[in-house]
């Protein structure tokens, strides 16, 4: 039987989080005001488009739902709308609803 001392890091219950008590902000204004608001690393899909276009569909009907599922389709192909750019995905999508449509 495998006991665990005292002294051990799961034995100890876990301590409340202390609050800060500085009171210096430490949010890099330089930083946000150099900033061009164009999307970053960290946040790839903040771009001027995006913010305009949550703006835009305000006051639209609201999208339909999207179902996720597991898709295999030609490594090629998969390249080609992948070297389109960003938005793959949505294109596949537009392809396939302009398929359904005309096979109506």
């Amino acid at each position: 039987m495998n006991m665990k001392s005292a002294s051990s890091r799961s034995a100890k219950p876990p301590s409340a989080s202390r609050k800060s008590t500085s009171m210096q902000s430490k949010t890099d204004w330089a930083r946000l005001k150099a900033d061009d608001g164009m999307a970053n690393p960290e946040h790839p899909e903040t771009t001027v488009k995006h913010i305009v276009r949550g703006i835009v569909r305000r006051g639209l009907q609201p999208l339909p739902s999207k179902a996720s599922i597991s898709l295999r389709v030609d490594q090629d192909v998969l390249e080609w709308f992948k070297a389109q750019g960003a938005g793959y995905q949505t294109r596949i999508n537009t392809v396939l609803r302009a398929f359904r449509d005309a096979s109506v």
